[in-house]
């Protein structure tokens, strides 16, 4: 069945933050969501996530080894010529968009006098540390979460379309959040060691049950959970009663 997206009634906080808290426990079972680990150093989360944007995981991946193949440093990808780093990260998709992004990214970040580059994002509070990312050209919260949370290991939550999509239809939300003010309405709503779990496990419940056409809401484990899935059963039975 095909369900519509509908008007929603507001829970308060506290109902979120206990429905949130539900979801992810039960997608966490049902994913087979493990621990995290943060791997790699900011700078290389950095590079990674602007490659990853818009394209698979194997071809982020595959550009993001070109690039370190072709420029074994990151004040080598600087000083590059910019054509030559969009050809080096051509197997990404949108390279000629990406290669002055990630240069630009990277000058700031190579210039900001810390030794590594971006160390302070370990220490610094929070909300500072998110604006230590985000003053760094082209960089959005979307791209400093992902940078604080896998590589750091800190409770920053990444907003991507999978999450948005479902925190949207679950009520967490409401409908007219944008994805880039979900951030700061979700991540309030989850314990630290919640972060992880919630951003995977939802990511993997949008790509394997909440699609974005067509969920397949029968086998949801949160179903009871959903104003979407709810509205939609209320819709279908009102209709199936019309036409009796």
């Amino acid at each position: 069945m095909e369900y519509r997206e509908t008007a929603q009634a507001s829970l308060d906080g506290s109902d979120r933050r206990k429905r949130a808290a539900e979801i992810t426990r039960r997608l966490r079972v049902a994913h087979g969501v493990g621990p995290l680990q943060p791997s790699g150093t900011p700078v290389e989360e950095l590079v990674q996530t602007i490659l990853s944007q818009h394209t698979s995981d194997v071809n982020s991946a595959r550009a993001y080894a070109e690039l370190r193949q072709r420029f074994p440093t990151w004040d080598e990808v600087v000083a590059a010529p910019v054509e030559e780093v969009a050809d080096a990260i051509r197997s990404g998709g949108l390279a000629r968009q990406k290669a002055p992004r990630i240069q630009a990214a990277l000058a700031a970040a190579l210039n900001s006098g810390e030794d590594p580059p971006l160390a302070s994002l370990f220490t610094l509070p929070l909300p500072e540390a998110k604006r230590r990312l985000t003053s760094l050209p082209g960089i959005g919260p979307k791209t400093a979460a992902c940078v604080l949370l896998f590589a750091c290991g800190r409770p920053a939550l990444p907003v991507d379309t999978h999450v948005y999509r479902v925190s949207r239809r679950v009520g967490l939300i409401d409908q007219g959040v944008s994805e880039a003010a979900a951030h700061d309405r979700l991540e309030p709503l989850l314990k630290p060691d919640e972060v992880y779990p919630f951003h995977v496990g939802l990511i993997r419940h949008g790509r394997r049950v909440c699609k974005a056409t067509r969920p397949r809401c029968d086998e949801c484990c949160i179903s009871d959970l959903c104003d979407y899935y709810q509205a939609g059963c209320q819709s279908s039975r009102q209709e199936a009663a019309a036409g009796t």
